[in-house]
């Protein structure tokens, strides 16, 4: 199974998604998944956030520091059997750029039916340009996305 992070950038949180995942993969000793991210609007190559880094490595241990973003027309998106987007916005911009894609994709939280407290929107809010904190806050959102996806993973293996 190919799956695919996407957001704006592939420096915060499609990054720390694809990242998380696939530490909680090795985790968990999960095989047979693959996972990658891009970015709608990514420069390829550049560095995710120095607040990402950190908030990855201090509460996950999720190294960031090789993650280099990916901008979607360099990307495999092709070859995904999953693609979650951080946004409705996001997921709106694959389909229209990739309509033959329809069934694959989907915002995180849609896909894992995330209905936590005080979070009804089916966004994640980009942190980008935001204090630790406001990454810490996504941080947990994407945690809670990726271990819903997980036991959503374990069923279909």
């Amino acid at each position: 199974m190919n799956i695919m992070f996407i957001c704006t950038g592939n420096i915060c949180r499609s990054a720390m998604a694809h990242h998380l995942l696939e530490k909680r993969l090795k985790d968990l000793k999960i095989q047979g998944v693959k996972v990658y991210s891009c970015g709608v609007d990514a420069n390829s190559g550049e560095k995710s956030t120095w607040e990402a880094k950190y908030v990855m490595k201090n509460f996950y241990d999720v190294d960031l520091e090789k993650h280099r973003a990916t901008n979607i027309r360099n990307s495999n998106i092709e070859n995904m059997d999953l693609i979650l987007c951080a946004t409705k916005e996001h997921k709106e911009e694959i389909l229209r750029l990739y309509p033959r894609l329809e069934g694959k994709v989907y915002t995180m939280k849609e896909y894992v039916k995330y209905d936590k407290p005080n979070h009804d929107k089916i966004d994640i809010d980009d942190p980008w340009g935001y204090s630790k904190e406001v990454y810490i806050d996504c941080s947990k959102e994407i945690s809670d996305c990726i271990e819903l996806l997980l036991k959503k993973i374990e069923k279909d293996i």
